[in-house]
């Protein structure tokens, strides 16, 4: 499912000392993280029910499956990662709320039907190659009760003559944010060659082309981009 260059990236994640760090890192990397959490679930809950069930795909580590736990107490979730290591994480990271949430092992095939109130993918989508990613959201979409929100947000920035200065201010908001610069610059060209990024303009492409209407961004910030959809 993943490019081949990406496939190192998901192996990470299986490493106990990478898996023990995870919280440290994507605020580090993700401008206005925590914020991006609470306008995920702003735009969900335009549209979910208070007792809403939520399929939250890529949901290893478990930072978003809390953040929307603490902030809407009655909805309930599927989460689902392929690597047991992360999802063992996300129960401890969710805490009291472990009970709200059912993780399952595998990827958007591995998933229950639904029907579900609204999706989520946060910095997963960018790991798949362009058919793949298509063929996963379509996957997502037919799993959704019809107009229910989608929301997917990853990495995505322009791939012409700019794309260099992009990795270049990836590198330098890491560094700034407390970042090893070692780390974030062996990040930097880790993401600039082995990442199958698309530009913006492909990657809601992607979207409609599985079927999502009213594709709107709602989230831009230096090498990441958000979008809202409806099933």
């Amino acid at each position: 499912m993943a490019t081949d260059g990406a496939q190192h990236f998901l192996d990470k994640f299986a490493d106990p000392a990478a898996v023990a760090n995870y919280a440290e890192n994507p605020p580090r990397y993700v401008p206005g993280f925590a914020d991006l959490h609470r306008m995920t679930g702003i735009l969900l809950a335009e549209r979910v029910p208070e007792d809403g069930h939520i399929l939250v795909l890529g949901a290893g580590g478990g930072l978003e499956l809390k953040a929307l736990a603490r902030a809407y107490p009655g909805w309930r979730f599927t989460g689902v990662d392929p690597a047991r290591a992360m999802l063992d994480l996300a129960a401890r990271t969710l805490g009291p709320d472990a009970g709200r949430a059912e993780l399952v092992e595998g990827y958007i095939d591995d998933a229950p039907p639904g029907p579900f109130d609204g999706a989520v993918c946060l910095l997963t989508l960018h790991f798949l190659a362009a058919e793949e990613r298509t063929r996963t959201a379509a996957a997502i979409r037919a799993r959704l009760r019809p107009a229910a929100p989608f929301v997917a947000a990853h990495g995505s920035y322009p791939q012409d003559a700019t794309r260099d200065q992009w990795l270049d201010r990836y590198a330098a908001f890491a560094i700034a944010s407390g970042a090893d610069p070692e780390q974030a610059h062996g990040a930097r060209e880790a993401v600039g060659s082995a990442v199958n990024m698309l530009s913006p303009d492909a990657d809601e492409a992607v979207l409609r082309a599985a079927g999502f209407r009213d594709v709107t961004p709602f989230y831009m910030a230096f090498t990441w981009r958000g979008w809202v959809g409806y099933a």
